[in-house]
Order: C-alpha cells, then sequence, then structure tokens
C-alpha cells in the first residue's frame, strides 16, 4: 500500500493551516468564556440593582402599613411593584436614558396606593397561580420578616448563600430580600441566546478557516518557489550540468542562498574546464617529446639513421624532457594538496636570494644576459622553508633565463614595507599583453613569442612558485617591466609578522 509523502509546499500548508485553525479555536472557547461570565456578571448586577429596589420600595409600603399584614398571601402587590419597575425602565430606555432608583421607587409606591384603592371598591382577583413572573429576574426571590418567616416566594428552603437586601426601616431591619445566586444561565431565552452565540461562533471559525486555506496555500507556493527552484538546480548540478543557474528575486536568506548556488555552479564549471584543459594539456606536453622518442627509434630501427652518440644524446634529451615534465607535475600535485614538507625555520631571504644569483650567474653569462641585485642593504628574515624558498627563486631565475631576449638584462630587488618583505624580478623584453599577464600562474600557460615551448619549458613553474608563496602566507603577482618585459613580485610577511606553526 503507497501511502501518500506530502511535499514541503504541503507540510508548510498543513503548519500554517493547523495553527490558524488551533488559534481560531483557542479564540473561540476565550470568547464563549468571556461571553458566558460577562453575561452571568451583567445578570448578577442586573439582579443586585432589582434587589435594591424592591427593598426600598417594601420598606416605605412597611412605613405606611407599621406591619408586613399587607403582603402576606399578596402576591399581586409584587406582581404590580416588579411590573412597575418594567414600565418605568421601559420608558426610560425609550427616552434613551436610565430611571432614578427614587423615581422607580415612588412610581411603584403610586402604582401599589392606586392598587389598594382599587382593592377597597371591588373583591380581589384570585393571586396567579405559583410565583409572581419576575421579568428581567435569572433567578428565585423570597422576601422574609425579620423573624426569617417567608412571606413571598417559592417553596422550599431559602438558600444561605444567597445575595440579601435588607429592608430597614426606621434604622430597624424588618426584613430581607433574598435571591439565589447565579451560577449558570438558567433562563430559556438566556440559554436559547447563549445557543445562538455559541453556533455564530462556531460559524465564524468555519469562515475564518475557509479563508484561512484560500490565503495559506498561494502564500506557501509563494515562499517555496525558491526553494523549488533550489531543488530543481541542485539535481541538474548533481547530473552534471554546471551552467545551470537559478534566479534570486529576493535579498532575504533564500536570496543569498540562491547567490551562493550561483557562485557554487560557477566554480564547479570552472574546475570542469580547468580540469578538462589540465587533461589536455597534458596529453599535449607528453605527445610533444613521446612523438619525438618514437620518431627516432624508428629511424634507428629502420636504418634511416644510424645508432651513434649524438642520436643517443638526442634520445636523452627528449627523456630528460619527460622526466622534468613528470617531476614539475608531481611538485604541483603535491603542492597543491599541502603534501609539500615545510621546515620552517628563521631563514634571510636575502642571503638566500644571493646563493641562488649566485648560482645562475654563469649561465645568464653564457646567453649575454645581465643579472644584478638592488637589495639595499636589506636584512630580510621570515618564518620559512629554506629549500622551498630556494626552489621559488630558481624557477623564477630560470623563468626569466628562458623567457628574456639575448643581450636582455634581469635586475632583482628587495624591500620592506609595512611589515613585509617584497621582491621584484623585472626582465627585459620581450613583454606580454595585460591579458597575458593575469593567466602567467595557470598551469601549461605559455604566451606567444619568445615565451613558448620552444625554450624548453612545461609551463608549471609559476604555478608551482604561487603554492610556495601562498604557503608561506603571502603574494605573488605579475606586472610590467620597465624593461620591457614582465616583474614578478613577490610578497613576504617578515619574521615578527608570522605565526611559527609547522
Amino acid at each position: 500500500m503507497k501511502f501518500w509523502r506530502p511535499g514541503i509546499t504541503a507540510k508548510l500548508f498543513l503548519a500554517i493551516l493547523t495553527t490558524c485553525i488551533v488559534l481560531l479555536i483557542i479564540m473561540h472557547w476565550a470568547v464563549r468564556i468571556s461571553f458566558e461570565r460577562g453575561f452571568i456578571d451583567y445578570i448578577k448586577r442586573g439582579n443586585e440593582q432589582r434587589l435594591q429596589l424592591l427593598s426600598d420600595t417594601l420598606a416605605d409600603q412597611y412605613a405606611q402599613h407599621g406591619d408586613w399584614q399587607f403582603l402576606r398571601n399578596n402576591d399581586r402587590m409584587i406582581f404590580e411593584i416588579l411590573r412597575s419597575f418594567e414600565r418605568d425602565n421601559d420608558h426610560e430606555d425609550d427616552r434613551g436614558g436610565g430611571p432614578e432608583p427614587g423615581m422607580q421607587r415612588d412610581r411603584a409606591m403610586g402604582d401599589n396606593r392606586g392598587a389598594e384603592r382599587g382593592m377597597e371598591n371591588e373583591e380581589p382577583p384570585p393571586p396567579p397561580p405559583g410565583p409572581p413572573p419576575p421579568h428581567g429576574w435569572r433567578t428565585q426571590f423570597w422576601v422574609v420578616d425579620q423573624n426569617n418567616t417567608v412571606l413571598v416566594g417559592p417553596r422550599g428552603t431559602v438558600p444561605d448563600e444567597g445575595n440579601r437586601r435588607a429592608i430597614v426601616v426606621n434604622q430597624k431591619t424588618v426584613g430581607w430580600v433574598i435571591a439565589s445566586p447565579v451560577e449558570r444561565l438558567t433562563r430559556n431565552t438566556d440559554i436559547n441566546f447563549a445557543r445562538q452565540q455559541r453556533r455564530t461562533s462556531w460559524l465564524i471559525v468555519g469562515l475564518a478557516t475557509l479563508l484561512a486555506a484560500l490565503a495559506t496555500f498561494p502564500l506557501a507556493r509563494g515562499l517555496l518557489a525558491p526553494v523549488k527552484r533550489l531543488v530543481e538546480g541542485t539535481h541538474k548540478l548533481a547530473s552534471g550540468d554546471f551552467s545551470t543557474r537559478v534566479t534570486t528575486g529576493s535579498q532575504d536568506e533564500l536570496g543569498r542562498l540562491a547567490r551562493d548556488f550561483n557562485l557554487l555552479a560557477s566554480t564547479l564549471e570552472k574546475n570542469q574546464q580547468m580540469r578538462r584543459d589540465f587533461m589536455a594539456d597534458i596529453s599535449h606536453e607528453l605527445r610533444t617529446p613521446l612523438a619525438v622518442l618514437r620518431g627516432e627509434l624508428e629511424a634507428i630501427q629502420d636504418g634511416v639513421r644510424k645508432f651513434t652518440p649524438e642520436s643517443v644524446l638526442s634520445l636523452q634529451a627528449e627523456v630528460g624532457t619527460l622526466t622534468k615534465l613528470v617531476d614539475d607535475l608531481h611538485q604541483l600535485s603535491m603542492s597543491d594538496e599541502g603534501a609539500l614538507a615545510y621546515q620552517r625555520t628563521p631563514v634571510d631571504v636575502v642571503t638566500l636570494l644571493e646563493i641562488a644569483a649566485g648560482a645562475f650567474h654563469e649561465r645568464f653569462a653564457s646567453r649575454n644576459l645581465n643579472l644584478s641585485l638592488d637589495l639595499q642593504s636589506t636584512s630580510g628574515r621570515v618564518f620559512g622553508d629554506p629549500d622551498r624558498l630556494m626552489q621559488l627563486f630558481n624557477n623564477l631565475l630560470e623563468n626569466s633565463l628562458r623567457y628574456t631576449d639575448g643581450g636582455g638584462q634581469t635586475q632583482i630587488q628587495a624591500t620592506t614595507r609595512d611589515g613585509k618583505l617584497i621582491l621584484r624580478f623585472a626582465d627585459s623584453a620581450p613583454g606580454v599583453s595585460d591579458e597575458q599577464l593575469t593567466r602567467l600562474f595557470e598551469r601549461f600557460y605559455r604566451t606567444e613569442g619568445s615565451r613558448n615551448r620552444a625554450s624548453g619549458g612545461s609551463g608549471l613553474g609559476l604555478a608551482i612558485c604561487l603554492n610556495i608563496v601562498e604557503a608561506h602566507g603571502g603574494a605573488i603577482h605579475a606586472g610590467h617591466s620597465p624593461f620591457g618585459g614582465v616583474t614578478i613580485t613577490v610578497e613576504l610577511p617578515l619574521e615578527g609578522e608570522q605565526s611559527r606553526e609547522v
């Protein structure tokens, strides 16, 4: 059985929608509880006000009659008093204001006196069955005398915890008006009203949930659109399509992630191209000496050329070319991986440079090249590997020796500035263009003209120099020479500016 596995869009949609539903339900219950409690409090305040009005009115009636005989078995009188409260409330509500308690009491007393005069002329009608209907009251109430004898009210025990209002006449308590406590809704109208509010609240929750779903789905799709583009781009990148790019339409975290993705894809594409070029260059570099060796051997084998010491020297020269190329590749691969052993000690680079220049002096003189040093009495001590630094200087001097026309010159300068030792290797013509300067440190790269394969170089010397300088925490770059050739500038941190980590 295959189960449905939601994607990230569906998960985000469900997460947001679930959160909205939970919040709506919590708000619904909070509003419902607040409404019920507020409604009950409203009923309590209304009952307390009516208790006060009723106690004041009964106090005035007691003062007129002198005892409670007028109220015993006279439920009609209580009914008329309550009805007078209703008429006063309705009348005041129509006028837009609430009645004063004194005015209500006076009107109730006038109505009661009118009722009493009418009762003198005719037989009093039988009282209505059961307790009088107290409109606006949500609880049962009783009127008791000073002996707690029930005068008016339903049968049953008078609750001790009910609300009481004393009936005071001439600063003497002659009775009480008692109402049962309001703990829940009991009247049908109140219950129906609460049910209607509950249904309306649930209807609002349902409509709000529907609106939340309609708004959440496009929101989730819009938020995850950049993520989907990144996912598709990652699939293409994993399949080997390094030319893929994603659009960056925002400045937030997803936008920065998209830019980093494009940078990664560009780097992978560049590395892939460099790897292809590197393999092509290696095969090309190996093909030439191998072709020469094969031609020489076939010529000797076919008798076209005799096996003489001169032919052996020619073969050895091609083998030497292959050996040097393989050694350079080995040195370059180890320097790329950091596998070259660096035994760092404090070393005087100027002294090391003088030794390297002295070793090349005769070779420069044999090609009618002038090698000069302008060290300005500089003492540059760095924390580095003297063997690797000597390899660096030998490669740079070999580069100038091979790629400088006869009768030219090479000048080496050494200065210190800002805690760095700066070495400049400047040679004479031929020069290179600005575009070629930026590619001199690429592997197997050679410029046109005299700086080509005919000079015997593999095109790896400057790439190895770059790795050695960077391993010492320095920098190397190329520029135009004042003598018409190329200037290679090496910057190495002095001993006090570099941490000694072996």
